[in-house]
């Protein structure tokens, strides 16, 4: 099933067993270049997809990563 939400001031949709699942699944969260409380120092990567996201209210894991490193 799919649900609609209200997720940083605009309505979105998403699947019901996925919603809130995202730090789980993505990639960026297990990175030790990912500092998103640095924006300056932060992964190019994720501040460019973050920008995206912002832009279009969307939420979009990250499942590959050329320049991944385990925290």
């Amino acid at each position: 099933m799919f649900e609609k939400y209200v997720h940083f001031k605009n309505e979105v949709w998403v699947r019901s067993e996925l919603k809130g699942k995202h730090r789980e699944h993505c990639l960026c969260h297990s990175c030790a270049h990912f500092t998103p409380e640095d924006r300056g120092g932060n992964c190019v990567i994720a501040n460019t997809l973050y920008c995206l996201c912002v832009e279009l209210d969307l939420v979009t894991p990250v499942w590959e990563c050329p320049h991944f490193v385990e925290k």
